[in-house]
């Protein structure tokens, strides 16, 4: 999706659980991570106000845009990553 939601990023950085954040927002906590995992089709702008209001955030906080080429180098500097000791080997 050309559209990265970095719900995760801001929930961190307030010590919130998703349970929490969805509660405040108004919104089932199921609903919150299909929006977190990047499977949502649409957002209300209620619901991305909301967001923003429990956040303290502005809405480029929570989004942002994705090409194709940005996610695989994201996902090829994650795979990196694991391969220098930050995945789990298997045995």
């Amino acid at each position: 999706m050309p559209i990265a939601v970095d719900i995760d990023v801001m929930l961190a950085k307030r010590k919130m659980s998703v349970g929490e954040l969805a509660e405040r927002v108004g919104i089932t906590p199921a609903n919150l991570a299909v929006l977190k995992n990047g499977r949502a089709k649409a957002v209300r702008f209620t619901t991305l106000a909301a967001l923003c209001e429990v956040l303290e955030c502005q809405p480029g906080d929570l989004l942002r845009w994705e090409t194709d080429e940005t996610k695989k180098a994201d996902e090829a500097e994650e795979a990196d990553e694991a391969k220098q000791g930050g995945g789990v080997s298997p045995r």
